[in-house]
C-alpha cells in the first residue's frame, strides 16, 4: 500500500499517487535520463508555464527535492553534467582586453549597448564571465530566464541574469501582502535578478546599468514569454556586499532571508542570511499580485 504523502514542492502538491507515477516512470524510462522523466512528468501533469511551455526546470528541481527526502531514487546523471556544467572541469575562462574600459574611454553612458546572451558566442561569454569573475559562478536557472551582456566599444561591461522568483520568502511575501493561494497563482509575475557582474570600476556604472536594464526588461520578458513581470527581487549577501547599487537604483530593502535555502525541510538555518531587495515595475503591483486565489 502506498505511503501517505502530502508535500508542497515548487508550488505543486505531491500525493502518494504522484509518487507512484514518478517511481513507475523511473523504472520504465530511467535509461532515457532525468530530463526525459522530467518532461514526461510535466506532460502527464499538464504542468506548464503561462506561455504553454513545460515547467521542465522546476520539475527537475522537484525531483531532486524528492530524492533528497529519500522518497525516490533518480537514475544516474548522463554525460557527467550537473546544472549545465561538465563535471571534472574547472571554471570557464575567457580572454578579456587587458585595458578594461574606464573613465573617458568608456563614453559613459551613451556608448553602452546591450546584447541578449541567449545562445552562441554571447551565451558562452556570459557563462565564462560568471565562472571566472563572479563568486557564485554560472548556474542554470529554473524556469523562465533572460540573460544580458552590456558592452562599450565591443568590450564587455557587465553580465546580468534574470530568472523565476523564489517560492517562499517571508520578507517579500509580507511586503506584497498576498495569501499562499495568490502567491501560487501570481508568482510568475515576479522576476529575480540572480546574477549581476560589473567588470570595470567606473563610478556609478553599476546602478546606471541596472536601471537601464530594468527599463527594457518588462518588454523583453513579454516579447519572449507572453507576459510581463510587475515586481523584481534580488538577494544580497551582506557579508560580501552592501547592496549599494540596488539602493542607488531605488530598490527597496524589505528585510532578510531566513538562511534556509530552496530545499530545506528542517526549518533550520543552513545558508547565508541575505538582504531582500524589491523593485516594483508598476504602481499597482500589489493589486495585481493579490488578485484571485
Amino acid at each position: 500500500m502506498p505511503t501517505s504523502v502530502a508535500l508542497i514542492l515548487r508550488g505543486r502538491r505531491i500525493e502518494s499517487e504522484d509518487l507512484e507515477l514518478i517511481r513507475s516512470l523511473i523504472v520504465a524510462k530511467g535509461r532515457r535520463g532525468r530530463c526525459y522523466i522530467s518532461r514526461e512528468l510535466c506532460r502527464r501533469w499538464n504542468w506548464t508555464q503561462p506561455d504553454g511551455s513545460l515547467k521542465d526546470a522546476a520539475c527537475r528541481a522537484l525531483l531532486l527535492s524528492l530524492e533528497d527526502r529519500g522518497l525516490i531514487r533518480l537514475p544516474k546523471r548522463r554525460r557527467g553534467v550537473i546544472h549545465g556544467r561538465p563535471q571534472g572541469r574547472g571554471p570557464r575562462q575567457v580572454e578579456l582586453p587587458l585595458a578594461e574600459p574606464s573613465g573617458p574611454d568608456l563614453g559613459f553612458p551613451a556608448a553602452v549597448s546591450w546584447r541578449s546572451a541567449r545562445e552562441g558566442e554571447d551565451l558562452s561569454l556570459y557563462k565564462a564571465l560568471l565562472d571566472s569573475r563572479h563568486y557564485l559562478g554560472y548556474q542554470r536557472a529554473v524556469g523562465h530566464t533572460l540573460r544580458y551582456l552590456a558592452y562599450a566599444h565591443d568590450r564587455p561591461l557587465a553580465a546580468i541574469g534574470w530568472a523565476a522568483a523564489a517560492q517562499k520568502v517571508a520578507a517579500r511575501d509580507q511586503f506584497i501582502g498576498w495569501s499562499p493561494g495568490q502567491r501560487l497563482k501570481n508568482l510568475h509575475l515576479v522576476a529575480c535578478n540572480t546574477r549581476y557582474l560589473i567588470i570595470p570600476r567606473v563610478p556609478h556604472l553599476a546602478s546606471h546599468l541596472l536601471a537601464a536594464n530594468i527599463r527594457r526588461l518588462a518588454a523583453d520578458w513579454k516579447s519572449r514569454y507572453g507576459y510581463a513581470p510587475v515586481l523584481l527581487e534580488t538577494y544580497v549577501d551582506t557579508t560580501r556586499f552592501a547592496g549599494t547599487c540596488y539602493k542607488a537604483a531605488n530598490w527597496i530593502q524589505a528585510g532578510f532571508t531566513q538562511g534556509r535555502g530552496k530545499y530545506d525541510r528542517h526549518t533550520r538555518r543552513t545558508k547565508t542570511v541575505k538582504a531582500v531587495f524589491l523593485y516594483p515595475l508598476r504602481k499597482d503591483f500589489r493589486d495585481i499580485l493579490t488578485d484571485g486565489e
